[in-house]
């Protein structure tokens, strides 16, 4: 090896990818192949090196990330990032990164193929020519004209379905809590409640993300609200749709068939579902293509070049990249969490999410603290990958107008950033937060102009009620009986009598039928759970 190749940085490739990644990377590194599942050539060829490019099946783990003293970023040549330890990559410095919109055409694609393949019974049809038989009679479908098709999730892949079916004929409804009816009427679909769109369909398709809001979003009450004809796809995210519910509703009859590409356990332990007729199923499929899998490879390599250039990477996951200053980016992760806290209390579409910065950090550029709050918004939102770049797009795209305002005065804090939030509804939600001390806790400082201070966790319930004696006492009692600890808890209240928002930090998400009860019994305004991740 020559001296010009031993000082190039080295980048790993732990798995097959595609020529055009390789060709994508360029001549300034020193390229090495290995076999990332085999653990030992994996954990040495990370003692000097600067990236690694991976696929699924290579664990970057925590026990990786100690051994690569040099590392800077880790890609992914694809969407998820399970086999990839972010936090731990965080902690040490190290980008990680994906190719959020390289499987996005490839998977409405795919879902469109399991309505088709729906409509006229091809699993089926092919395996009985195949055994031997002739059956015409017994496969009769159905035309997708004039058909409504109903979409849940109205985000990238959902719009790229509504404008692949529209040529077809079909009438378009969805269910999109936070797209406005002016936005869904420039792309030809019209907003439906859940319930209410499971009863009109002939045909649903899902797309949005899994989240502890969304897990089991479809269930057995919606599934009783559907027309006996309808025919139910999920290639998003499983666990969606509540497996045990869909597998009794179509073995009944009471809805007449799915077609499943994802699941909550993949492989499937058994066929408990995936043995059913009626349910046509494929292994999570949606960015297996060519197309998808170049389109990945070639965006990963794109994002190690910049990163180990210095510049920013659209793509990065933990890290904004490029040109930050250190004051500013302990910043980044705290403006994600704030953007999720605050899209956890809207409850419809927004028209603006304005961002203001108070105190010493607007001495630099801060403009980074707005693209972290998009993309903590809409992370929880839209099925597909959230990052710096595209975040502003997904907002325009929504109708969603976005600023930045920044002021040196900040009258409780160092430093004090503040989400605000407009709702098309009129209503406005404000949350603020603050990093403190030495190690930078994160805290929530305040929710529409009540002012708070603790520390910002996994798990909060946001409750707003009149102040009065003895409300305390109920939902204490009332979380106390369901298992539920209470971590922490802070009341704010504008004046006595008045309206007082309480934030309770609990261990676990809380189950949704507890919440209503409070609710109910403490005759609360509005009573929501947030919960926050690293993003």
């Amino acid at each position: 090896m020559s001296n010009d190749a031993q000082q190039k940085p080295i980048v790993v490739i732990a798995e097959r990818l595609s020529d055009a990644t390789v060709d994508a990377l360029g001549p300034d590194f020193d390229v090495r192949h290995i076999d990332g599942t085999d653990r030992s050539a994996l954990l040495s060829s990370l003692n000097d090196a600067a990236a690694i490019l991976v696929r699924s099946a290579t664990k970057v783990d925590a026990e990786a990330i100690a051994h690569a003293p040099n590392l800077q970023i880790v890609a992914r040549a694809g969407v998820g990032l399970d086999n990839v330890d972010i936090p731990a990559s965080t902690a040490a410095g190290v980008m990680v990164v994906n190719a959020p919109t390289s499987n996005i055409i490839s998977a409405a694609e795919l879902a469109i193929a399991h309505i088709l393949s729906l409509a006229r019974n091809l699993p089926a049809a092919n395996d009985s020519l195949k055994a031997g038989e002739w059956k015409r009679n017994s496969f009769t479908g159905v035309e997708l004209y004039e058909k409504t098709v109903g979409i849940v999730g109205l985000g990238r892949i959902g719009v790229l379905v509504a404008e692949r079916l529209a040529p077809f004929g079909v009438k378009l409804i969805a269910y999109d809590p936070y797209v406005s009816p002016a936005r869904a009427a420039q792309l030809g679909v019209e907003l439906r409640d859940l319930n209410e769109l499971m009863a009109e369909a002939d045909f649903v398709t899902v797309h949005i993300p899994r989240t502890p809001e969304t897990v089991g979003l479809i269930g057995e009450e919606q599934l009783a609200h559907a027309k006996s004809n309808l025919r139910i796809v999920n290639a998003s995210r499983g666990g969606i749709i509540d497996e045990e519910a869909l597998a009794a509703a179509v073995s009944s009859g009471t809805i007449a068939g799915a077609g499943l590409d994802v699941f909550v356990q993949e492989p499937p332990a058994d066929t408990s579902l995936t043995g059913i007729d009626g349910i046509q199923v494929t292994p999570h499929l949606g960015a297996s293509t060519e197309e998808a899998q170049e389109k990945a490879g070639i965006a990963v390599a794109k994002s190690v070049r910049l990163a180990l250039s210095g510049d920013l990477v659209p793509d990065a996951v933990n890290v904004a990249g490029g040109d930050i200053h250190k004051y500013v980016r302990p910043g980044i992760p705290l403006a994600e969490k704030l953007g999720q806290f605050t899209a956890g209390l809207v409850d419809g579409p927004v028209e603006a999410i304005d961002v203001e910065v108070h105190g010493e950090l607007v001495e630099y550029d801060v403009k980074v603290l707005r693209l972290a709050v998009l993309k903590g918004f809409f992370s929880s939102i839209v099925s597909e990958q959230v990052t710096f770049v595209n975040a502003p797009v997904i907002a325009e795209g929504r109708g969603v107008t976005s600023e930045l305002r920044a002021e040196a005065l900040s009258e409780r804090f160092r430093n004090e950033i503040t989400v605000i939030a407009a709702g098309s509804d009129g209503k406005r939600h404000s949350v603020s937060g603050t990093l403190t001390g030495p190690k930078q806790i994160q805290k929530l400082t305040g929710i529409n102009a009540h002012a708070l201070e603790l520390p910002l966790e996994d798990h909060h319930i946001v409750l707003q009620y009149v102040d009065r004696p003895g409300i305390v006492a109920i939902y204490g009692r009332e979380f106390g009986e369901d298992g539920v600890n209470i971590a922490g808890m802070q009341i704010a209240r504008t004046e006595a009598g008045g309206s007082v928002i309480a934030v309770v930090t609990v261990d676990q998400a809380v189950e949704n039928e507890l919440l209503e009860r409070i609710g109910e019994q403490i005759s609360a305004e509005s009573i929501r759970q947030i919960q926050l991740r690293d993003l």
